[in-house]
């Protein structure tokens, strides 16, 4: 009896294996919100790693956050280093491309509590009075998160932090005067 439950177990946990393997090699998560503001007015809160402390879902999670600032103080080469609590893990931020009012593409690398490097985009386009704000985030899929992807959502879970900070930043950017 003991054979074939260990039998049954080790096949189950070879199909768990083998299926994770055949999961896809890139992930993506976007959300968009409009706001009602020019890019001009949300495009400097997100340009400016400083401004994220207004709206960013992850900055008021570890009241003993440790954040570092390096580079320029806006746009390309603007840097936000952070080192917090399990919830938080540390990491890095780097601006890469900035087109004023019209995207912002980041460098993200995670160290803990998984090492990853990731590729966050926010593309701002005006529509009338009001602007779009589309927030991607883009990496690969190791055979690790392949595994953890079988049994937690990424997309639902970086998605509703995306929501969350969508949210924040519309009502920042609406009550700016």
């Amino acid at each position: 009896m003991f054979k074939k439950i260990a039998l049954i177990f080790i096949l189950v946990i070879a199909g768990v294996l083998l299926f994770a393997a055949t999961r896809p090699d890139t992930f993506r998560v976007e959300r968009s919100m409009t706001i009602d503001a020019a890019p001009e007015k949300i495009f400097p809160l997100v340009d400016d790693f400083r401004a994220w402390r207004q709206w960013s879902p992850w900055e008021n999670i570890d009241p003993n956050l440790k954040r570092i600032y390096s580079g320029a103080a806006s746009g390309v080469g603007a840097a936000y280093a952070w080192e917090g609590n399990h919830q938080i893990g540390s990491g890095r931020m780097e601006i890469l491309k900035a087109i004023p009012s019209s995207q912002i593409i980041i460098q993200l690398d995670f160290i803990k509590p998984f090492a990853a490097r990731n590729t966050a985009e926010f593309n701002f386009k005006q529509k009338g009075a009001a602007t779009e704000v589309v927030w991607t985030m883009d990496g690969s899929n190791s055979y690790m998160h392949k595994v953890m992807g079988l049994f937690f959502n990424m997309d639902k879970m970086v998605g509703s932090s995306f929501e969350t900070g969508l949210a924040d930043l519309k009502t920042v950017a609406e009550q700016q005067p």
